[in-house]
């Protein structure tokens, strides 16, 4: 049996971020308790990694959290300027203070703004002017695997 999955995910083109991190406040600003009550971007869900010499600004979404330090040790050059894997990496984990809560030390993650996503989809894309961001859903067809029919037991005494 085939059925049908939808797949949310938030397309980043770094070449036309500006560094401007609107997507950071705004993020901030929806995620607070209650909604647009305090902003603070180390609370944002994403980050605008930047190298200002370079002019490069790569934003980067919070994925899932790891409980173990990573292993990979990978070099990245852009433009001739060396960057550690870190530098990139949408993991929450202990060898670094990005995408954890500052004042919990809490993992963040991004939900695209939750369920139900507001009307226009994540708030990070609404608020990005250059379009760095882009919000895109994608259907997929799967094979699963046809569920055997459950038979109700019932027990007389």
């Amino acid at each position: 049996m085939k059925r049908t999955r939808t797949i949310k995910t938030i397309k980043i083109d770094a070449d036309k971020c500006t560094g401007c991190r609107a997507c950071e406040v705004i993020c901030a600003a929806y995620h607070a308790e209650p909604k647009y009550s305090i902003v603070n971007p180390a609370r944002s869900r994403i980050q605008v990694f930047r190298c200002e010499t370079a002019d490069i600004y790569v934003p980067i979404r919070a994925g899932k959290y790891t409980e173990v330090e990573c292993i990979g040790r990978n070099v990245i050059v852009i433009n001739g300027k060396e960057y550690g894997e870190c530098s990139f990496c949408r993991q929450a984990c202990p060898s670094r203070d990005l995408f954890h809560e500052p004042d919990s030390k809490l993992p963040l993650e991004c939900d695209m703004c939750g369920e139900p996503m507001p009307e226009g989809g994540p708030m990070c894309v609404q608020w990005c002017e250059t379009e760095a961001l882009t919000y895109e859903e994608k259907e997929i067809e799967e094979e699963v695997e046809e569920e055997e029919e459950e038979t109700e037991v019932v027990e007389v005494l």
